[in-house]
């Protein structure tokens, strides 16, 4: 796989911002965006669409703990 030129990486995070707030407006109700994902998936190599998979998984876990805190888990009384 050759590096994807910049045009093709611009053409990338554009799909995946465009997917993303579909995400985000429709409470991550994926059949909704189901047009935004395909392009995204279709935009970018295979690597990249999985890491920014999980980098939004991390970002809203992320945005939790900041908004919630830490909650521990309640010690075992065993």
């Amino acid at each position: 796989m050759s590096a994807p030129s910049m045009k093709e990486r611009k053409a990338c995070w554009d799909a995946r911002d465009e997917y993303w707030k579909c995400l985000d407006e429709n409470l991550e109700d994926t059949t909704k965006c189901e047009i935004f994902k395909g392009t995204f998936e279709k935009t970018c190599p295979q690597q990249w669409v999985k890491y920014f998979n999980r980098r939004r998984e991390y970002l809203k876990y992320k945005a939790l703990l900041e908004t919630k805190g830490f909650e521990p888990l309640a010690p075992n009384k065993s």
